[in-house]
């Protein structure tokens, strides 16, 4: 029953999106912390006890406390409050206490308190945690690369390759974190004596609330800046330390106000559950608000690019036009984060299985997409790759060029005095013939 139990446990913590810790290990040492108490309480109530009476003594069944009983009694108890904590499930079990003494648990444990999960979801879930380990090792590699292309060519240095900049990193932090977080929790090899104590769990949860939160309001900060393009005419020098403190100041007080709430309001485990929902609404909340104004600004460029493609200077039939907007309005999407949209306002319950795999697997891709669209689709970007594949090319040629002459010269050297004469000779007959021609 107990290996049950340690094998439901790490398929079903599948869609958790943090943790610190192997799943495994806080569950035994959940039921470590129950084992003691249980003992505790019988050690006392036998101390209690003045005479010895037939019935069946207190005892720790690996999972469950059970107290003394008479003969024919029946004890019904809460689902342990181990399995509770992981898979949120209210019932009850009960034992018999015959003279033969204690019975089986019944009904099962197992379908009381354990996971309900059926197998088609435990499948999803794996599917699920193997696409975004994909999308995000993708978008990882492609983040690296396209960050690497803007910090190194000058001509690219400009506010707006600034902002495209700030979200690579953005999504590149997003996805060490979500890769680290997954090496922490489903490494089955690592001992729990190993694991991080608490403080680094909490610590690493922290960080990754931080990523993630400054991710979405750095696609914020692209919409801001698109939108202010279109409107007004600003100093982008001047504007830029106020999109830096946005991207990455305002999400700083509001992970620290997460911090607090945790720390006075719900300071149980590793943070990882939220029983509380002050602490969650702290980080929820803003990343809503995020996504609700990108929404707001996605849709008020749009109206910007119909009433532009609807002037009479712009030429093209409607066709093009509509073709042209449609492009535009596909190359927003990612870098506004709009599919997070579809699901902000629906409740868990209702598409909780479209929410993870939309959100999770494919919002892994998004690093990459913007990366594709915003870097190596840009064509100021192509333009400097092509001149300095040509600069490299020439380089290699007059190099190769110059080593072939020295070869030549080093070779001929003997010769080159004896066959003077007859090219010089040579060279003022062809200069005669062109100037008769």
């Amino acid at each position: 029953m107990k290996l049950w139990l340690l094998v439901s446990l790490c398929v079903c913590m599948c869609p958790l999106l943090v943790d610190g810790r192997h799943p495994t290990c806080n569950f035994l040492l959940e039921v470590e912390r129950d084992q003691a108490e249980c003992l505790r309480r019988l050690r006392e109530e036998e101390a209690a006890s003045s005479h010895k009476e037939p019935g069946c003594k207190g005892e720790w069944d690996s999972i469950a406390c059970w107290e003394r009983a008479e003969i024919r009694a029946i004890i019904t108890i809460p689902c342990p409050r181990a399995l509770k904590t992981v898979f949120g499930r209210n019932g009850n079990i009960s034992r018999n206490c015959t003279s033969a003494g204690w019975s089986d648990v019944f009904p099962n444990i197992t379908s009381v308190c354990g996971s309900d999960t059926s197998q088609d979801k435990l499948v999803f879930y794996v599917v699920v945690q193997t696409l975004y380990t994909l999308g995000h090792s993708l978008s990882l590699i492609a983040l690296t690369t396209g960050s690497a292309i803007l910090c190194l060519f000058r001509k690219l240095h400009c506010t707006r390759n600034y902002i495209h900049l700030n979200l690579f990193f953005s999504f590149i932090l997003r996805a060490v974190a979500v890769l680290v977080k997954d090496d922490i929790l489903f490494n089955r090899t690592s001992q729990c004596s190993n694991q991080p104590s608490l403080v680094g769990c909490k610590a690493s949860l922290v960080f990754f609330q931080y990523f993630i939160m400054a991710n979405f309001f750095w696609l914020l900060v692209e919409g801001l800046y698109l939108h202010t393009l279109l409107v007004v005419i600003f100093s982008e020098n001047r504007h830029f330390i106020v999109y830096m403190f946005i991207g990455w100041g305002i999400p700083t007080v509001f992970v620290f106000a997460w911090v607090m709430t945790r720390i006075y309001l719900e300071d149980t485990g590793c943070w990882e559950t939220n029983d509380n929902p002050i602490p969650n609404w702290v980080i929820n909340g803003p990343i809503g608000f995020s996504i609700m104004v990108n929404f707001i600004l996605f849709i008020s460029i749009i109206r910007i690019l119909v009433q532009k493609l609807r002037c009479p200077d712009v030429g093209g039939n409607d066709q093009s036009q509509y073709r042209r907007l449609a492009k535009s309005t596909l190359l927003l999407i990612p870098l506004f984060g709009i599919h997070y949209v579809v699901f902000v306002a629906l409740s868990e319950s209702i598409a909780e299985d479209y929410k993870i795999f939309f959100d999770l697997a494919l919002g892994s891709f998004q690093g990459l997409v913007v990366a594709i669209l915003y870097c190596f689709l840009n064509s100021e970007v192509q333009g400097e790759l092509k001149r300095k594949w040509r600069s490299m090319c020439l380089d290699c040629r007059l190099s190769r060029d110059h080593h072939f002459n020295n070869t030549f010269a080093s070779r001929n050297g003997s010769d080159h005095m004896v066959q003077f004469h007859r090219n010089s000779r040579t060279q003022s007959i062809l200069q005669s013939e062109t100037t008769v021609l």
